[in-house]
């Protein structure tokens, strides 16, 4: 299981977590609304965003990595993967992360 974290637009936050979990590529996306400070093209820019605390099992990482690349609007996204200890985690949760995020369910 890993944590994957990414700032973006608000105005695109819902629409983003929301093709991950239709896609089956999160079980669950945190929304949570910050104020960034940063330099970009030269200067400092101070901007409202929503941070992405997306849920995700091991198996599904790289696929859930490109899609968010894909489906992110900025032309840099901030695409940061935590591991998760899954050994001290709730063992039953780890593995709802994991089966909720196992791609598209096939008939």
């Amino acid at each position: 299981m890993r944590i994957v974290l990414s700032n973006i637009s608000p105005e695109h936050a819902d629409e983003v977590a929301g093709a991950l979990i239709e896609r089956r590529l999160a079980a669950c996306v945190n929304l949570i609304p910050i104020r960034s400070v940063y330099r970009w093209d030269g200067a400092v820019q101070n901007d409202p965003e929503t941070t992405l605390v997306i849920k995700v099992g091991e198996a599904s990482l790289d696929r859930l990595v490109t899609e968010l690349h894909t489906l992110h609007p900025y032309d840099l996204p901030e695409i940061v993967v935590l591991p998760v200890d899954v050994d001290r985690s709730l063992g039953a949760y780890v593995d709802w992360v994991r089966a909720e995020s196992s791609g598209p369910v096939t008939a």
